[in-house]
């Protein structure tokens, strides 16, 4: 518990992989969810927030069997048979970023990855992002005229004299 910090703006300080600390924002909902959890637990300030039963703390193997015993159900489900692990949630997360338009560099540093190369996996295009591209391809499409009236570089008047100087 000492790295979660439930007081606006609210997040949590994450130990990953190669020994790296990185910090992540809590959305509102999530704080509520786990102040209703240690409100019901008691919980003092140096237990674990998540337990396993006696009280130890939640190791990532007991998660990743929790998320896989849960998510058995839905690996036969739908027209793709695909396995429920706890790195599906991660990949969800960052795509339905990617799709809300939050910067890849934003994303990459979210998700604590070092390179860029290792977020742009995420960014792979999404059915429904191809879908918009085509409507923004249409004839008499609302997206296209949004679109190019959003276009920050045509404000930009560094950028627009290094492109009349090519």
């Amino acid at each position: 518990m000492e790295h979660l910090e439930l007081k606006p703006p609210a997040k949590v300080h994450l130990h990953g992989k190669g020994d790296k600390w990185r910090t992540c924002p809590l959305w509102d909902e999530t704080v509520k969810h786990l102040q209703a959890l240690l409100a019901q637990r008691g919980a003092s300030p140096c237990e674990s927030v998540f337990c396993a039963p006696k009280a130890r703390p939640l190791t990532r193997f007991g998660i990743y069997k929790i998320v896989r015993r849960h998510g058995a159900s839905f690996d036969k489900h739908g027209p793709k048979s695909r396995r429920v692990r706890p790195h599906l949630f991660r990949h969800t997360a960052a795509c339905h970023l990617l799709e809300s338009g939050v910067e890849v560099n934003v994303i990459r540093s979210w998700l604590g990855h070092a390179s860029l190369d290792t977020t742009n996996r995420y960014a792979e295009l999404t059915l429904r992002a191809k879908a918009e591209a085509l409507r923004a391809c249409e004839l008499g499409s609302d997206i296209s005229t949004v679109s190019r009236t959003r276009v920050a570089s045509k404000d930009d008047k560094t950028l627009l004299a290094w492109l009349n100087s090519l």
